[in-house]
């Protein structure tokens, strides 16, 4: 497998493939692997030559831990993209290099079946579905991790030497453990993953069409959006508490409304208008949302702007929400600062998210919450080692700027905002009745420096909670050398 150096003519734009572009980074060579077997070839190589190493899908970390100055090898999974039903483990095959949206296509057009995973079609299936992943469907369905049956991983022993090791979440399987880990531990912990099985818990059987949920036939979505200048303090406090409580309220495991997945847009005042965009599936979509924005927008009777559309899921899906994912999107200047909910904002939070959102400033950013909950909360928070099962929400502050020269104002603002929304615990959600933590997937290296998290609560337990010694023993005996590292890696001593 030859290694690809500045000189070659890919080298520009492999090394430039990441979402966000905030972060650089220049190996000294790139390799795209078509096989496990290459991985373990490049893993070796590197491992041997004293080389650090790392690995990369579909490039969208928000964070700088694969666009890395000191990474010196970067193994690139591009070029691994089968889909398949594979018999043997009656489980849907899916190499590390395939993105969100060719698995929802090949799976649909297959054989009509849908795996919740996440929004975004360009996403890497390999550093997705280890961190959980969440997505439009989790409500109905749950975590993309929580339908793993298998992954196939190259690690590195104690002795230095590479190799590939199968675990699966059978329960004689005598590297089960290693397959839990990958269920929401999150990437570049314990080596690479080139190839997931994918299979419902309660599949039976060796039916493809029955391994994993059915599709849905069709998505309805929906856009509602107010202008900044009807809104005052009052109003808005009042439409952002509506959307906490709505989602506090219908966030039972058998709730009629789990068919729908809404996200609250509460943007810079700069932008000009606060959103609601959403959607439902099965026959009762439009009912459903009728209710959720009657339940949200009526009792503030501000005038807004409502479209509704039907559209068949795979049209969707390989194109959702068409202004999220604009071209320039993957050209993001950005910082993303997460926390999962409990319960919702408190009206103490809701008047700092008023003063950072109207606050005189060119900032382009905001506050976002999702709806959460459903179909996660069935699965008990040690069964998988995505640790936050009893959440109704997930928040983002977020900004992002043009050039280098707004950096410095909007990344200030938004630590400071996220800071102040969670002074009550230290600047940070620390696991409580209210805050629930973070999500692995979107990390946030804040979290681990004493400037932005006072809480005396660790970055590990904030990610994983009560998981975090287990997975601990995981990393020290499947990654002893720590070959596989970032700023908020897994360590297998004491910290």
């Amino acid at each position: 497998m030859e290694k690809i150096t500045p000189a070659d003519i890919r080298y520009a734009d492999l090394a430039a493939k990441r979402f966000n572009k905030r972060y650089t980074g220049k190996p000294e060579y790139i390799q795209l692997p078509r096989s496990t077997y290459d991985v373990v070839n490049a893993v070796q190589e590197a491992v041997s030559s004293k080389k650090r190493v790392v690995v990369r899908s579909g490039g969208h970390c928000l964070e700088g831990f694969v666009a890395d100055p000191a990474v010196q090898v970067l193994i690139d999974l591009s070029l691994m993209t089968a889909i398949y039903f594979d018999h043997k483990h009656t489980a849907f095959a899916v190499e590390a290099g395939a993105t969100v949206g060719e698995t929802y296509r090949q799976l649909f057009l297959g054989w009509g079946v849908v795996l919740p995973a996440g929004e975004h079609p360009g996403i890497g299936m390999g550093g997705h579905v280890l961190g959980g992943a969440f997505g439009f469907l989790c409500r109905k369905y749950g975590l993309a991790a929580d339908y793993l049956y298998a992954i196939e991983l190259v690690a590195v022993d104690a002795s230095g030497k590479a190799h590939a090791v199968i675990a699966t979440r059978e329960a004689t399987d005598p590297n089960r453990e290693l397959w839990w880990a990958h269920t929401g531990g999150g990437g570049g912990n314990f080596g690479i993953v080139t190839r997931y099985w994918l299979r419902s818990p309660d599949a039976t059987g060796s039916d493809p069409f029955t391994a994993l949920p059915k599709a849905p036939a069709s998505i309805t979505t929906f856009r509602v959006s107010w202008n900044w200048n009807d809104l005052d303090e009052l109003s808005f406090t009042r439409l952002a508490r509506n959307f906490g409580e709505w989602s506090r309220q219908h966030n039972s495991p058998d709730s009629q409304y789990n068919q729908l997945f809404s996200l609250l847009f509460l943007n810079h005042r700069n932008l000009g208008t606060v959103q609601i965009k959403g959607l439902a599936t099965g026959p009762n979509a439009n009912h459903l949302i009728q209710e959720h924005l009657a339940a949200i927008a009526g009792p503030e009777g501000l005038p807004y702007t409502q479209q509704i559309e039907e559209t068949p899921w795979l049209r969707f899906a390989l194109n959702p929400f068409p202004e999220l994912f604009m071209p320039g999107f993957d050209n993001a200047l950005a910082k993303v600062k997460d926390a999962l909910l409990r319960e919702p904002l408190t009206g103490s939070q809701l008047a700092t998210a008023w003063k950072y959102l109207t606050a005189n400033e060119n900032i382009g950013g905001g506050l976002a919450m999702a709806t959460y909950g459903g179909k996660v909360n069935t699965v008990p928070p040690d069964a998988t080692a995505s640790a936050q099962r009893n959440c109704i929400l997930d928040l983002a502050c977020n900004t992002g700027w043009g050039d280098a020269a707004g950096e410095a104002t909007a990344v200030a603002w938004v630590r400071n905002f996220y800071q102040e929304l969670f002074a009550a615990t230290g600047g940070v959600p620390v696991p409580n009745e209210q805050t629930d933590g973070c999500m692995i997937n979107h990390p946030d290296t804040d979290l681990a420096d004493p400037e932005w998290n006072k809480s005396g609560v660790p970055w590990y337990t904030l990610y994983y909670k009560e998981n975090y010694p287990r997975l601990q023993q995981v990393k020290r005996q499947w990654d002893p050398l720590n070959i596989f590292y970032h700023a908020l890696s897994i360590q297998g001593g004491d910290q």
